[in-house]
């Protein structure tokens, strides 16, 4: 009798619970269509340009509330409106927006801003738009085809110490600069969107990103934290790949992921990498590369890396990058790399290990930063290293 009324006890409750149950998931399928709580929309990081070239240019931003977002641009008025659109949709419902501009002209300057409209309720037969927002008007200037010069900025290891982008920029001078390279370690790990947000896409914005475009090259500490695979969707790349060239002034830019510095099986990484596969591969299409014809009749060919296949201990990344790479840079006569990782700034000319100079920047700590001023033409490619006390502590050469 004892065991019967447990029996009956047992299934009286499995039999509330059930209703429970059955309650509860009634409402959770009525309010898949129904509106979002969401706060209210906004911009979360002004636009920043990316990968601009002399016909066309991508638009990032990102907003608080999944949206339909456009550009509106033009030379002297806003005229023109440029959306994403992909397999007939017209992209929209999602933050990070990326548009892409073409058809623009060589050498010539854009006023545009962004406009996004929130997205507040998607059923499949009904779309209701909430808060429209538009940003302020800004503008940016195309290369000229085949131009005779170009001048960069280059930032390495800042490590989430975002005060270091201004306090670089305020020692940096008055030479012109087309666009600034972010040559791998920005952070120390990834986190999250909102470091993202406030360690580069705030500070970068604040100071030149909505109107000179920056390329944000790997590091070995952005491959680092659980938020790592999604760290590629917040910028654009020509190829959707961290490593490929391209052509700009008269020098060919060749940039590397030189992916970790320590053995793909150390017990930090879990068995989930496989970077010495990926560097191999980076290798074969650097072979490729170098035979094009843009490549060899370049003024100056120019190779960023995070790791330098030199003067940088015997970590196996740098042994690593030195196996495949350096026999490649040698055979095909790179002009120079321009590297970081080290957290020593220095000036390596050739010598009997490397017949390529190799410029090394500073790393994160104050008196120990650096930003590089590029500047290459048809007669010399100069290089200028300031440390964040605004002294020259490198400077570099070379004359055709």
């Amino acid at each position: 009798m004892k065991i019967a009324n447990q029996r009956r006890k047992f299934l009286s409750q499995l039999t509330a619970a059930s209703a429970l149950t059955v309650v509860n998931i009634s409402p959770l399928k009525a309010s898949v269509f129904e509106p979002m709580q969401q706060g209210e929309h906004r911009f979360l990081t002004p636009p920043y340009l990316q990968v601009l070239t002399p016909t066309s240019v991508d638009l990032v931003f990102l907003t608080s509330n999944k949206a339909y977002s456009w550009v509106e641009y033009g030379e002297d008025q806003l005229e023109h409106k440029a959306q994403e659109e992909s397999d007939g949709f017209v992209e929209a419902y999602q933050r990070i927006n990326n548009i892409h501009i073409r058809n623009l002209k060589p050498g010539t300057t854009y006023k545009y801003r962004v406009i996004s409209k929130e997205i507040s309720l998607f059923k499949p037969y009904e779309l209701v738009y909430g808060k429209q927002i538009t940003s302020e008007q800004y503008s940016f200037t195309t290369p000229v085809e085949d131009a005779e010069s170009v001048t960069c900025l280059v930032f390495n290891d800042i490590h989430d110490r975002p005060h270091s982008f201004k306090d670089l920029m305020a020692i940096r001078g008055e030479k012109s600069y087309d666009f600034a390279f972010l040559n791998g370690d920005m952070f120390d790990y990834q986190e999250d969107e909102q470091q993202i947000i406030d360690h580069l896409l705030l500070p970068v914005t604040t100071l030149f990103a909505s109107e000179k475009p920056f390329i944000m090259s790997r590091g070995n500490h952005e491959t680092r934290g659980k938020f790592r695979r999604e760290f590629k969707d917040y910028f654009s790349y020509p190829t959707d790949s961290y490593y490929y060239s391209f052509k700009q002034g008269p020098v060919y830019w060749i940039i590397l992921d030189t992916g970790e510095d320590k053995p793909d099986d150390h017990p930090v990484y879990a068995g989930i990498v496989d970077f010495d596969s990926y560097r191999k591969e980076q290798a074969l299409w650097l072979e490729q590369v170098t035979q094009h014809e843009e490549y060899k009749r370049a003024t100056y060919r120019v190779v960023m890396m995070h790791i330098p296949p030199f003067h940088s201990g015997d970590w196996h990344g740098t042994l690593h990058c030195r196996e495949v790479f350096d026999p490649i840079f040698e055979h095909n006569k790179v002009d120079l790399v321009i590297s970081g990782h080290t957290h020593r700034y220095g000036v390596h000319p050739p010598n009997e290990e490397h017949t390529y100079p190799i410029i090394i920047g500073g790393g994160p700590k104050e008196g120990n930063r650096t930003i590089i001023h590029f500047e290459a033409n048809q007669k010399n490619l100069i290089i200028e290293m300031k440390r964040d006390d605004g002294q020259v502590v490198g400077e570099y050469e070379i004359k055709k």
